[in-house]
């Protein structure tokens, strides 16, 4: 059994029924960690339609909360569901903003790990988490 991610007439992403269920848990953790809806709806029938409008504003305020953080674990964490939603994105065409994030809302550091993580020139970083994004796209059946 499979479930569908689909954003007008397109499929995005057609995962098994487990995978699809801890992509939909994540996607809860983020929504409520960033104060944004995902724009990916409910699993309905085995389908899931994604707000093109919701998902792109979520997707930068993702890249942005996941290049702002200098906890290693945290990034560690988050990198595996960033590199899926951009695939998600790439395959809608959504065209992301990778302009990074230094600072919290209130003015400091956000999520700072003591010692701190070495922080990666800004190119380096997205280079690397493009590349992450292409590679498991590859595995991501549509």
């Amino acid at each position: 059994m499979s479930q569908y991610y689909a954003m007008g007439d397109e499929t995005l992403r057609n995962p098994s029924n487990w995978a699809s269920r801890l992509f939909m848990s994540q996607v809860s953790v983020y929504q409520a960690e960033l104060g944004l809806p995902s724009g990916i709806g409910p699993m309905r029938a085995d389908e899931c339609r994604i707000d093109p409008h919701e998902f792109k504003a979520f997707v930068d305020a993702l890249l942005a909360w996941h290049r702002g953080t200098s906890h290693a674990v945290m990034a560690a964490l988050s990198e595996g569901f960033v590199a899926t939603v951009l695939v998600l994105a790439d395959r809608a065409g959504i065209e992301v903003n990778w302009q990074p994030a230094r600072f919290a809302d209130d003015g400091g550091l956000n999520d700072v790990q003591v010692p701190t993580t070495p922080v990666s020139p800004e190119g380096a970083w997205a280079a690397a988490l493009q590349h992450k994004s292409r590679e498991l796209g590859r595995f991501m059946a549509a």
